[in-house]
């Protein structure tokens, strides 16, 4: 089964959202995210913009990203890469989704956020699932 790994800096919203995204609807594959700098938690404002749509993400917990992680993902998409020192970039092929961070915004910025991620997820398990026919 494929793997695909989001990364963001803290694990705590962007690439949460895009692994339960994808894990929701991803026949063919499964995701996980992770960071290079985890939160203490999930930021509550993507526990709630998600819970509008009926997934949980409450019981999630930001991961340390890992050498493991990246050696056995088959795609590395990371949520947007500001701090050089931060990206794991340059360790393996990335795919950058460029999204603005929404911590410390409004709660119609997560939902902005939140939906242009269900987007891109959508496009990349149609993307996955049509190859893997």
């Amino acid at each position: 089964m494929k793997k695909v790994l989001f990364v963001c800096v803290e694990n705590s919203a962007r690439s949460q959202m895009a692994e339960a995204f994808f894990n929701s609807v991803a026949k063919t594959a499964r995701a996980e995210s992770a960071g290079t700098k985890p939160a203490a938690r999930v930021n509550p404002m993507a526990v709630k913009v998600m819970e509008e749509l009926g997934i949980d993400i409450s019981a999630a917990r930001p991961k340390m990203l890992t050498l493991e992680m990246l050696k056995t993902a088959d795609r590395v998409i990371t949520m947007g890469c500001i701090s050089g020192e931060l990206c794991p970039a340059s360790l393996v092929p990335t795919e950058d989704w460029g999204i603005e961070d929404p911590a410390g915004k409004s709660i119609e910025k997560f939902r902005e956020v939140r939906d242009l991620i269900r987007e891109r997820v959508e496009r990349l398990i149609n993307e996955m699932e049509g190859q893997s026919k």
